[in-house]
């Protein structure tokens, strides 16, 4: 039983290469999106508000890299897939207050 473990934790060098190949990958796609978000900062010359908007955009883009790839959610089971969309659930209601309030300032609320 031992033994199985051990020669399942080890993987072939074809395997590394793939998996080194995926983080090369996110972490270009992590820097392209830092990138763009002070980009949105400084670039875009955008009103807060919608700064905010772009940042958290930017910002749930990345968080979903890293928790796909770096943390393996990705291949994970349903219960973490259940987990997570709750998650994003919670942030949405959380980002859901900000936004009802910049619109209504605006004078195009939500109501």
């Amino acid at each position: 039983m031992a033994e199985q473990i051990a020669v399942q934790a080890h993987h072939s060098p074809e395997e590394i290469q793939k998996e080194i190949r995926v983080y090369i990958a996110v972490f270009c796609g992590l820097a392209v999106l830092t990138g763009a978000t002070v980009g949105a900062c400084y670039g875009l010359k955008l009103p807060v508000h919608y700064a905010v908007m772009v940042a958290v955009t930017i910002a749930i883009m990345k968080g979903f890299l890293v928790a796909g790839f770096f943390m393996h959610l990705l291949s994970e089971k349903k219960v973490i897939y259940g987990i997570l969309a709750l998650t994003v659930f919670f942030v949405a209601v959380l980002l859901w207050g900000p936004l009802e309030h910049f619109l209504n300032r605006m004078g195009g609320g939500i109501r």
